[in-house]
């Protein structure tokens, strides 16, 4: 995946910054700086745009909340036809640096791709948009804001107005959605005061029972695997649906566990409502109560609170960004 070359992000934290953005002239920044910022502010309007969903009723936003570290806390979503969602709503914090996408595809691996999925997919239907491709785009196009975003954003494509140009635009303020500042960091940066001494031994214990799959900064492997217990769901085989090999029957995706403990409910189908649960429904995991009071603490201590109220982050309830 593409990545931002650093004197560009510079640029854009300037522009998206929080008092200064509003008095910086964006025509003194550097070309790239100027498409990049609009890229984002127009990603941020459509992420809350219901007019992305065929009846006007469903944004990114009505499933991704940014309290909820952009999962839902339901266990899944009805799409726009009122067919029931068929899995539980991930969340999105550092959604850019995943190399898998969702919960059972591993062949989507960008997010322009997986921007279709709830756009046009069928199976289930979520916003309902498939074959509505032109009515998006005039939807879109009566909206002066839109109109001059679309063009600051894309002026090589003259400001085309598209499928191709909105799920770009899309990932661009996705790519935004930077998570980093949780208790739990700033005690892997050096501050033992960060999390209290139960989150610490739960960390202890973390390294030895999860990070396994839980691993990296974003608590992932991005891998799938076939972790819980329980009789399986005939009705969704997970990995194995796309592949059709049976080793892969009933593995999904290693979730990131960033901001954790505002995304109840847990796995793929939100059947599990708290993490004490969740721990308990890996395979193998037998620990004591004492053992899940410490790694649930330490699993709270992933909870960004900057991100859930970063206001860069919310509904773009000011003037257009393009004025």
């Amino acid at each position: 995946m593409r990545r931002v070359a650093t004197p560009l992000l510079a640029a854009v934290a300037l522009v998206l910054g929080l008092a200064a953005a509003q008095a910086v002239d964006r025509r003194a920044l550097p070309p790239n700086a100027r498409k990049e910022t609009a890229r984002i502010a127009l990603g941020r309007r459509l992420f809350y745009d219901g007019d992305l969903s065929i009846d006007g009723s469903m944004a990114c936003s009505t499933c991704h909340l940014q309290h909820h570290g952009f999962a839902e806390g339901q266990r899944s979503h009805p799409g726009v036809t009122g067919e029931a969602g068929r899995r539980n709503v991930p969340g999105l914090a550092n959604v850019g640096e995943r190399r898998s996408l969702t919960w059972g595809d591993g062949s989507i691996r960008t997010l322009e791709a997986q921007a279709l999925v709830p756009m046009l997919g069928t199976h289930p239907v979520e916003m309902g948009m498939k074959g509505q491709e032109a009515e998006l785009a005039r939807r879109l196009g009566r909206n002066a804001c839109y109109a001059r975003l679309f063009r600051a954003a894309f002026p090589q494509e003259q400001g085309a107005i598209g499928l191709p140009t909105v799920t770009r635009a899309l990932a661009a303020f996705e790519r935004s959605l930077v998570s980093r500042d949780a208790p739990a960091d700033r005690f892997a940066r050096g501050d033992a005061s960060a999390i209290p001494a139960e989150a610490q031994r739960g960390a202890a214990l973390f390294r030895g029972h999860c990070a396994s799959c839980h691993a990296g900064p974003d608590f992932t492997d991005d891998r799938f695997h076939a972790v819980a217990t329980g009789a399986p769901d005939p009705r969704d085989r997970g990995l194995g649906d796309v592949t059709a090999k049976t080793r892969d029957q009933d593995r999904f995706r290693t979730p990131s566990l960033r901001n954790v403990a505002v995304a109840a409910p847990y796995f793929h189908d939100g059947a599990t409502e708290t993490l004490t649960e969740a721990i308990r429904r890996h395979k193998g995991m037998t620990l004591r109560s004492d053992e899940e009071a410490v790694l649930v603490a330490y699993l709270e201590a992933l909870t960004d609170k900057s991100f859930l109220t970063d206001p860069k982050l919310a509904y773009p309830d000011g003037p257009c960004e393009a004025d």
